[in-house]
């Protein structure tokens, strides 16, 4: 049998002392593409926020990248996010810093040290993404599309068993968000497991995965023809 990634077993996710989501049962084995839709305000983001501890579990049994979720302690939080990658709506690059500094940012936080191997790493990924001539400039002066790739890149700096991405493409055009879904396409062929929310239905039926869907506080899978 499958080691899954991910294990939730009877969970209920909370915003504050609401509940969003109840009765959450889901396994997500490695090397897995699953969508989570649904409308905006439905609990998509919160059951992200969920996984990498932004949100604490409080009710049920939750394994991801093999942490406790539910006993998880504020300590291990920077473990857990060390062996998954995120990546947001509004990529969340630093403004005053240059697309090199912004990745030597994570990979400082993250504990290496080497100079050398960092540069050689943020070329790497860089060039992962296809935006290594970009490295010198200021965020302002990308694209969106550019942006976003830079963020994917940021959420590969350490190798990460999952990408977790929530609305990736919700600030981009159409054009630009098929080219962003075909590099994370592309990124689960080579292995990595990929959790991605998203209300843009037109990407599900041109890139079809496994879907669940969040809808009147619970989530379950639906048949992608139906969706």
């Amino acid at each position: 049998m499958p080691n899954p990634v991910l294990s939730l077993r009877n969970v209920t996710i909370y915003q504050d002392n609401t509940a969003i989501l109840k009765e959450v049962n889901l396994e997500v084995n490695h090397g897995e593409f699953l969508y989570i839709i649904g409308k905006t305000g439905s609990g998509k983001s919160s059951f992200m926020k969920t996984l990498y501890a932004d949100l604490k579990l409080r009710e049920g049994e939750g394994i991801f990248v093999e942490y406790d979720l539910a006993r998880l302690k504020d300590r291990d939080i920077p473990y857990l996010r060390r062996k998954i990658g995120i990546v947001f709506q509004d990529f969340k690059l630093l403004p005053d810093r240059s697309i090199t500094d912004n990745l030597l940012f994570v990979l400082k936080a993250t504990g290496w040290k080497d100079q050398k191997d960092m540069l050689e790493k943020i070329h790497e990924v860089l060039g992962k993404v296809g935006v290594n001539n970009s490295s010198n400039k200021m965020p302002h002066q990308l694209s969106g599309g550019e942006q976003q790739r830079v963020a994917v890149a940021r959420a590969l700096l350490n190798d990460p068993e999952v990408i977790l991405a929530d609305e990736p493409t919700g600030n981009l055009d159409p054009q630009t968000s098929v080219e962003v879904m075909q590099l994370l396409r592309e990124i689960n062929q080579n292995g990595k497991t990929i959790i991605m929310a998203t209300h843009d239905y037109a990407l599900l039926m041109k890139f079809p995965s496994k879907t669940l869907k969040v809808e009147d506080g619970t989530l379950f899978e639906v048949v992608q023809r139906t969706v």
